[in-house]
């Protein structure tokens, strides 16, 4: 009898416990390992700027605001969290510590014209994304020379390319992708009127040789300012140190020299992460090795 009350007593505990997934999401730690390789998970205690984030009584149900905003915030979790298995080749994407809807990010471009250029990035959903209409803004820390960049704020065409923003077929990576591909294009055809950058498209079309010449000075700034980190960015760049040129001709060794003609996808195919990380280790191996005799 006391082994049957007992479960019976657990029972009804698990019955009436309430979920917190019910009211809240469980929130994780802020720290760089963790948010470097996990998608945000919004809480109460951390929302995006401008939403109620109004904290409730106990007893107190969510108003169908709250749930709302919630399901939004964590649907773009999910998006983040894919990303790990549909980002372009190139791009880096990294959520902000205070801001669950803004994201840092860097484009390494590997061919065409913007070869070598190392340009940095913000991206911000609104509160409302991703709704229908509700596109998202991503703005160039770094100087970009690019019709599809304004020269002055450094904000991507993102509305001229994709007029109806569509919650069933465009997300995160579908910017990101679109980021990628304006450092590739050769054409600029349709709808001149709308290009932000009106002087770099003028430029293109009149003077190839000279806007050649704009956009490597453009990839030169980049390089320069590789190393100076914006405040409150997650992508963060330190100079290189000795382990990381013993990594770069290990690579080398195994890879062989950069081709040019290979495309970057090949690339990425070629190189596998287990590799990688073996790679790694050799090479802090051979770092303390040679500290050592020094």
């Amino acid at each position: 009898d006391k082994a049957e009350r007992l479960s019976h007593s657990r029972t009804h505990l698990w019955y009436n416990t309430p979920n917190p997934t019910d009211h809240q999401v469980p929130r994780i730690q802020n720290t760089p390992a963790t948010m470097s390789r996990m998608p945000i998970t919004p809480s109460p205690s951390r929302t995006s700027p401008g939403t109620s984030g109004s904290r409730r009584r106990p007893g107190q149900t969510p108003s169908s605001m709250d749930r709302e905003q919630a399901m939004r915030d964590y649907k773009l979790t999910i998006e983040y969290k894919h990303l790990k298995q549909h980002c372009p080749v190139g791009v880096y994407l990294l959520p902000s510590f205070d801001d669950i809807r803004l994201f840092h990010g860097v484009v390494f471009v590997r061919r065409g014209m913007f070869t070598n250029g190392v340009f940095k990035f913000e991206l911000r959903c609104p509160l409302k994304y991703n709704d229908a209409g509700t596109h998202p803004t991503v703005k160039f820390t770094s100087y970009v020379y690019n019709p599809h960049v304004h020269p002055t704020t450094g904000e991507v065409d993102i509305k001229r390319e994709y007029p109806r923003w569509d919650s069933n077929r465009h997300f995160l990576t579908t910017v990101l992708t679109y980021v990628k591909r304006i450092f590739y294009t050769r054409e600029y055809q349709d709808e001149d009127d709308k290009y932000p950058n009106q002087e770099a498209l003028k430029l293109y079309k009149t003077d190839l040789e000279g806007f050649r010449r704009r956009v490597a000075e453009c990839v030169r700034e980049s390089q320069k300012g590789v190393y100076l980190n914006e405040n409150g960015s997650t992508i963060k760049f330190t100079k290189e140190e000795k382990v990381h040129e013993i990594l770069r001709d290990l690579m080398k060794q195994r890879y062989g020299a950069n081709d040019d003609k290979m495309n970057a996808d090949d690339i990425a195919r070629v190189v596998t992460r287990e590799e990688t990380l073996e790679l790694i280790k050799q090479a802090r191996s051979l770092s303390m090795a040679r500290n050592s005799e020094e």
